[in-house]
């Protein structure tokens, strides 16, 4: 019987609906192990940047899709994403997620020096998604990411960044730390098994 709850105990929504993860140097190895561990029934859209050299062409999708069972598509814009499959930032470009799953690619100034911005993928998903928003943040210099972190938790979604023990490069997990919003703070590992966790509407079952 329909219900204040109706939409909390319903099967046919799933609890998340993006995922969104950020990661610079020594983000590559990091991003293969945690999608190459994701079945290939994830349960959401994984929107993806890392920091890479504009001046040469990313091998991202085709080296990370030989690895992984989800497919992995270079983000195009004006593109609509779709439920379990991967989209990675192209070179020199920032990656937005819209309302209702469409792609922008803009080429507007650095943020944090860096194009594609972790921090503006992460704001366009905690306004476009709200609550049904997880961030990722894994290995990486600097402090970008930490702007948008702030972001999905203001609008009620969840934040997982790498611990320092896994990382190759603490700067972007540990600005993440600092501002205070983050949840759950795990070796990579763990990562993955806690993206599933979440996705199966069990999250409260996770230890910070």
């Amino acid at each position: 019987m329909p219900g204040p709850d109706r939409q909390k105990t319903t099967t046919a929504r799933r609890p998340f609906e993006i995922v969104a993860i950020a990661a610079s140097a020594g983000g590559l190895q990091a991003l293969i192990a945690v999608l190459s561990t994701l079945p290939a029934t994830f349960g959401a859209t994984v929107a993806v940047v890392q920091h890479l050299d504009p001046r040469h062409r990313s091998l991202m999708p085709e080296i990370i899709g030989r690895r992984s069972a989800l497919p992995i598509h270079q983000a195009t814009d004006g593109s609509m994403v779709e439920t379990g499959h991967v989209y990675v930032a192209p070179p020199d470009h920032h990656l937005l997620l819209n309302a209702g799953g469409l792609i922008s690619l803009t080429h507007t100034e650095l943020v944090n020096f860096v194009r594609p911005s972790a921090d503006l993928l992460f704001e366009s998903v905690a306004a476009a998604y709200g609550d049904r928003a997880i961030a990722v943040v894994l290995t990486g210099t600097g402090r970008d990411g930490s702007m948008g972190v702030t972001a999905i938790k203001k609008r009620g979604g969840t934040v997982i960044v790498q611990d320092e023990a896994s990382s190759d490069f603490f700067g972007m997990p540990s600005a993440a730390i600092r501002t205070g919003t983050v949840d759950f703070v795990l070796s990579l590992d763990e990562i993955p098994g806690a993206l599933q966790t979440l996705l199966s509407g069990e999250g409260r079952e996770l230890s910070p």
